[in-house]
């Protein structure tokens, strides 16, 4: 009886892992637009500190 019950919670645990391994495969529409919206505020940024980079430049050669 003791092998039976450890050989149903072994197969249960291997079913629950099989299943949360699959969920995990595929994007969906939600992750695809969560991507390209983490990569467009990530670009937005960079050309913002491009942008503080040349007004500082900008300042400093005001100043000499």
């Amino acid at each position: 009886m003791r092998k039976f019950i450890h050989i149903v919670i072994t197969a249960l645990m291997m079913i629950v892992l099989l299943v949360g391994l699959s969920g995990c495969t595929k994007e969906g529409p939600v992750e695809k637009a969560g991507k390209r919206i983490d990569k467009t505020i990530e670009n937005a940024g960079e050309q913002i500190e491009k942008a503080g980079d040349k007004v500082r430049d900008i300042v400093k050669d005001d100043k000499k």
